[in-house]
């Protein structure tokens, strides 16, 4: 694993829109996307790459981790419809390219089913993108989840939903169940890029990072992964214990050696 603390936000997601765009400049097949704030950053940048330097998804399959469940097709907080206003429509990418778990299937267990076969067939992913909340879970694997479950329903904790529901009309309006890509299906990905910022992911980053490999603490199993980028910036790494290690290791990064 490597950690990457930047100076800002802004600084991370151009640096993370930059590993991405080289996976897919390398000949990736197949990304992950991620949803939520922290991977803004990275999505305007690959845009940017897009506009300015004709960096092409053409041909790219691009899978989300988790959609809500009940949420009417074309809903303004459904993560398809996020995706496509925040990354896919920005680029030359075909809408039928970018899948996301259906959580309006009348067979949930089914739809999940499908969903990892759909992977499966256009994998492996090259590049995942991931974000962490504040409990330390990715996609929606919240604390508890297998280390090494699959795609699948899951039920949202009452701190996600609070987190989550300033996007909503009122609390009541988020969704309690989702379709997530499980921690075993996110591990098959080649490369795994982690953003966090802002204070208030600063505990889970810590505990992602530097304390045990746990189910309670999902965003943990990135500790077993072979090939992990962890991107923050100042506030986001401030309770880690060796900060100032990872800086000094990345100021000495061989010149060689990419992301």
């Amino acid at each position: 694993m490597e950690l990457v603390i930047t100076d800002t936000a802004d600084q991370a997601g151009v640096l993370a829109g930059g590993i991405i765009a080289a996976d897919v400049r390398a000949g990736a097949r197949a990304i992950g996307l991620a949803t939520g704030s922290s991977p803004l950053g990275a999505y305007r940048e690959l845009i940017r790459r897009h506009r300015d330097e004709d960096l092409s998804f053409a041909g790219v399959q691009a899978f989300l981790l988790d959609e809500y469940i009940d949420l009417p097709a074309g809903h303004p907080q459904s993560y398809a419809r996020f995706i496509r206003d925040e990354f896919t429509s920005h680029i030359d990418i075909d809408d039928a390219a970018v899948h996301s778990p259906d959580g309006n299937a009348a067979d949930l267990p089914a739809a999940a089913a499908a969903y990892e076969a759909a992977i499966a067939a256009a994998g492996p992913v090259a590049v995942q993108i991931l974000g962490i909340g504040a409990n330390g879970h990715i996609g929606f694997n919240e604390p508890g989840s297998s280390l090494r479950s699959r795609t699948r329903v899951k039920t949202l904790t009452p701190r996600t939903r609070a987190d989550n529901a300033r996007f909503f009309d009122t609390p009541d309006d988020v969704p309690t169940h989702v379709l997530t890509q499980g921690l075993g299906t996110i591990s098959d990905a080649g490369h795994l890029v982690m953003i966090a910022t802002g204070p208030s992911k600063a505990a889970a980053v810590a505990a992602a990072v530097e304390g045990p490999v746990s189910a309670f603490c999902p965003a943990s199993i990135l500790q077993m992964h072979p090939h992990v980028t962890v991107i923050t910036d100042e506030s986001a790494a401030a309770a880690l214990t060796q900060g100032d290690y990872y800086r000094f290791a990345h100021a000495n990064k061989p010149h060689w050696q990419g992301y």
